[in-house]
């Protein structure tokens, strides 16, 4: 606003040297500064305009933030409930020994060795049970009984 005050009293000063009625320069001075009133006013209505605007744009942006935050935190329990708090673990049963424990995922592992009794265990991460269409369990794991089953199934 310093610059228009500037402005202003220039342009009086300039008005006043140039008008050497007193009476006309009354009437420029009075009705410049009623033209003036009229300007500063409407500044007046856009400043305030523009600053409800801005008020609205941060409450609005301050909602959106919040409804963020409660986005992340449901994603954040989503991941909690999907992984384990140790990341991507995966649990192994031995079929040996039954010893339970954990591995990192890994799919280009194929085998692993069990801690406990310190057999191979064959690793199939496709979650296919069955290598082709004939039966294919060679009965010779002992841990899920599940070849004796079928195979006194077979026999009745």
């Amino acid at each position: 606003m310093g610059i228009l005050k500037n402005e202003y009293k220039s342009f009086l000063d300039d008005i006043e040297k140039n008008i050497k009625d007193p009476q006309d320069l009354e009437y420029i001075k009075g009705r410049f500064a009623s033209f003036l009133d009229v300007i500063l006013d409407q500044m007046d209505y856009i400043m305030d305009y523009k600053k409800e605007q801005i008020e609205k744009l941060e409450n609005t942006q301050k909602e959106l933030d919040d409804k963020m935050g409660k986005m992340q935190q449901v994603i954040d329990n989503i991941e909690k409930d999907i992984y384990t708090e140790d990341g991507f673990d995966f649990e192994i049963v031995c079929p040996y020994c039954n010893y339970e424990f954990f591995i990192d995922i890994d799919e280009n592992k194929t085998e692993i060795t069990c801690p406990e009794c310190q057999n191979v265990i064959e690793l199939d991460w496709t979650g296919d049970t069955e290598e082709n269409d004939s039966h294919s369990c060679s009965g010779s794991c002992g841990g899920c009984h599940g070849c004796d089953e079928e195979d006194e199934e077979d026999d009745m």
